[in-house]
């Protein structure tokens, strides 16, 4: 028998475990990798998501019905994250946005070559700020100004590091290119 969202949602408000237990194997892979966009190894991530679901039930009674549930349960698991992210007290340094301007917007068309666990691999081994920015810029769908706000930083920064997280993987995507050409006989 398949359990509705709806019956999950009232299930965990009621307090019933094996409900609780049902929204957590629905919904634990997809927040897993969320988690681990923002952490620096796995284990970080697992406490996240922990935490995170910790979070869910304890306010579930909040969650209304207006917007996905999925997206809700996203939001708090992205600012469980950023909680940790502010803890640590990470350094977003600024850099001058004229140098980092000349720096292309989009990361190029060579993402297609490659295997999506590989950018994944190459998001994961950003420097921390920069990982965060470009997290909750180009995956999450933050604005600058949401960002700055989140984390306590300039609009100015925000765009600063993202610039620098896109520079860096492309530098990365052009070498992997290289690697994904083929050999001349």
């Amino acid at each position: 028998m398949t359990v509705t969202e709806a019956e999950i949602i009232e299930g965990c408000k009621a307090g019933k475990r094996e409900l609780q237990k049902a929204l957590y194997t629905r919904f634990s892979g997809k927040m897993f990798a969320v988690c681990l966009r923002y952490s620096k190894n796995r284990e970080e991530a697992e406490d996240l998501l922990q935490d995170g679901f910790i979070k869910v039930f304890h306010s579930i009674e909040k969650f209304m019905g207006s917007g996905s549930f999925e997206g809700w349960i996203r939001r708090i698991m992205v600012n469980t994250a950023l909680e940790l992210i502010r803890k640590k007290k990470l350094d977003f340094s600024s850099f001058d946005i004229e140098h980092v301007e000349s720096y292309s917007d989009h990361i190029t068309d060579m993402t297609t070559t490659i295997a999506e666990n590989e950018l994944l691999a190459m998001i994961q081994d950003l420097p921390a700020g920069y990982k965060t920015i470009f997290n909750l810029y180009a995956i999450e769908g933050y604005q600058h100004n949401e960002i700055a706000e989140m984390l306590g930083i300039s609009e100015g920064t925000s765009k600063s590091q993202l610039a620098r997280a896109r520079h860096i993987l492309q530098e990365k995507l052009k070498k992997t290119e290289l690697n994904y050409r083929p050999q001349a006989k």
